[in-house]
C-alpha cells in the first residue's frame, strides 16, 4: 500500500495477494464491490458493512448562506450529501481500544 491513501489498485493487489485471484481478477472484483454500493447509494438505499459502519444518503434543503469574506447573502440549493457512521468496533480499533460484546 504506497503513500498515506489506499487506492483501488491497492485494494486489488491486497485481493489478489490474499485470495489468490488473478490481478485481472481482483481488479474486477473491486470494481464490482465499488460499484454496487454507488448504485445502491444513488438509490438513497443505506449500505451497512458489519464491523466498518454504515453509508448514507442525506437530504439538505436549501438555505440562504453568507459569504464569510463579503458578507454577501447566497442562496444554497439543495442536494443530498453522503454521510458515513462507523460502527463501534471500527472507531475502538482506530481509537486502539478493545470493542465492546455485542456492538456491530
Amino acid at each position: 500500500m504506497g503513500g498515506n491513501t489506499l487506492t483501488r489498485a491497492d485494494l486489488s493487489e491486497a485481493v489478489h495477494r490474499q485470495v489468490g485471484l488473478s490481478r485481472t481478477e481482483s481488479a474486477d472484483l473491486v470494481k464490482t464491490v465499488l460499484d454496487l454500493v454507488t448504485e445502491t447509494l444513488v438509490k438513497g438505499e443505506h449500505v451497512k458493512l458489519s464491523s466498518f459502519g454504515t453509508f448514507s444518503v442525506r437530504y439538505k434543503s436549501g438555505r440562504i448562506g453568507r459569504n464569510p469574506k463579503t458578507g454577501e447573502e447566497v442562496p444554497i440549493t439543495p442536494r443530498r450529501v453522503l454521510v458515513f457512521k462507523p460502527s463501534q468496533v471500527m472507531k475502538a480499533r482506530v481509537n486502539d481500544e478493545a470493542p465492546d460484546e455485542g456492538t456491530d
